[in-house]
């Protein structure tokens, strides 16, 4: 298959996924961009591990490629609830993060790192670029996220990021065929607006084809693939 047309393959899955309306993100050290048909085989390898399934709701445990792809199928259907692939400089993809609504209708953070590139910050950095997101281009009023209680690293980004802790709940776990318990978290406009201090985000593209990251692309929680 020539360039041309996996181009046009790409751009046809982001078009049917409604990808083509996820803005491109760009952070200090990171790209924050719609996932995309090529990025299968890079999600697969790094989310194939049961230490961030077992701190995210839905994502399985093994993760095959199929699920991958299941994923890539589904992916940014629903206006409001944008999903990002986690982007290094040089193309590189360490993790995703995005907003989904949970059945309460709260619109829920969630994010997760592969974890060759835990303990480096990337988490907290991407779910900032989100929030701006949400609360700027998306006008939510407030954010909602999780961190199961046996997951410190994942509640210290919730805190960095100025998220207030409002009790605990139990959820099931899809990885663990079970229930866990989880600290829950929120953030309202109004103290996310006081509390930001970590510089901006900058929206580089209106549309996620438009724009590649430059080359030369235990930190999870819910949501995820």
């Amino acid at each position: 298959m020539t360039s041309l047309e996996t181009g046009l393959q790409e751009a046809a899955l982001q078009e049917a996924t409604g990808a083509a309306g996820v803005p491109v993100l760009a952070t200090k050290r990171l790209t924050l961009r719609a996932p995309r048909a090529r990025d299968a085989k890079a999600i697969a390898s790094l989310i194939n591990d049961r230490r961030i399934a077992e701190n995210t709701a839905r994502i399985p445990h093994p993760y095959a490629l199929a699920d991958a792809h299941a994923f890539l199928a589904q992916v940014n259907r629903n206006p409001g609830e944008p999903s990002f692939s986690v982007v290094l400089a040089d193309g590189t993809i360490i993790g995703g993060c995005g907003i989904h609504m949970l059945s309460s209708g709260e619109p829920e953070l969630g994010y997760w790192i592969g974890v060759p590139y835990w303990g480096r910050g990337y988490a907290t950095e991407a779910a900032r670029a989100v929030l701006d997101h949400g609360f700027g281009a998306l006008g939510y009023a407030q954010l909602t996220s999780r961190a199961r209680v046996s997951n410190p690293a994942s509640r210290r980004v919730l805190e960095k990021c100025g998220f207030q802790w409002s009790g605990v709940s139990l959820i099931r776990i899809h990885a663990l065929k079970s229930s866990a318990p989880v600290d829950c978290f929120r953030l309202d406009r109004g103290l996310w607006a006081s509390l930001r201090s970590w510089g901006s985000t900058n929206r580089v593209a209106g549309r996620a084809g438009s724009c590649e990251p430059g080359s030369g692309e235990p930190r999870s929680c819910e949501p995820g693939p």
